[in-house]
């Protein structure tokens, strides 16, 4: 039996010892039915937890001895002996070795940019891109960097249409004043020869419309005006 509670607005409470034992009765024997996977998902639940408790405490011990390595390795990259940089001295462990043995970590992650920057230095294109692509960030201005580091090196493969893939993620890449108009600009480049002259007016059309005082403005203006006259034939 059961009754309204004024005091709650309507609600029915179950007061009949009957009616509560019989909701308790159906519980139970919705435990039983369901018990082997109400287990097992709590079972899944924790090993889960457990298993990122783990992998953090892993990752958080591979950081430490990470960054360690990669601080060696920048004494070298600032000498510019890349071969050094790349591949370790004195025992040390170079940027290839630390990209690979400690994968996760933040030192890895950068280890690969170096690594990119470094086997571009080496004219090494191929394993540079791989490299660069393996970098990430959330950095204003680090990955896009990267991104144009990648469509240099793509360039540099006479790839041009791959190039411009990288780029346009380079000009998109949280725009600013100081490095947009730097992409915008390869990007044109990288458009016109990829037979492109429409989106390379584009680009350089940005150039002059949203940076007019960036030091790219004037080449801008110039290579903009030669693509219209030749587009306009």
């Amino acid at each position: 039996m059961s009754k309204k509670n004024t005091a709650n607005s309507g609600v029915e409470i179950i007061e009949s010892p009957e009616a509560l034992a019989s909701q308790i009765s159906k519980a139970e024997i919705f435990f039983i039915k369901y018990k082997k996977a109400l287990i097992g998902v709590a079972v899944a639940i924790v090993v889960v937890v457990l298993c990122f408790a783990a992998y953090r405490f892993y990752i958080d011990s591979q950081e430490s001895t990470a960054q360690s390595a990669l601080s060696n390795v920048v004494y070298d990259m600032e000498a510019d002996s890349t071969n050094r940089a790349l591949n370790g001295s004195g025992g040390n462990e170079g940027l290839l070795a630390i990209a690979d043995n400690y994968p996760g970590t933040d030192a890895a992650n950068l280890a690969h940019l170096y690594a990119g920057i470094a086997l571009m230095k080496e004219g090494k294109f191929d394993n540079a891109i791989e490299h660069l692509k393996s970098f990430s960030s959330s950095d204003l201005l680090v990955q896009g960097r990267a991104y144009a580091l990648t469509g240099d090196a793509y360039m540099e493969k006479n790839q041009p249409e791959e190039a411009v893939s990288y780029y346009k993620k380079a000009a998109d890449y949280k725009s600013n004043e100081f490095f947009t108009p730097v992409y915008l600009m390869k990007l044109g480049i990288a458009q016109e020869k990829a037979k492109q002259p429409k989106d390379a007016i584009t680009s350089y059309g940005k150039i002059v419309e949203e940076y007019p005082m960036s030091a790219e403005v004037t080449n801008a203006k110039k290579y903009k005006g030669l693509l219209e006259g030749e587009v306009g034939e």
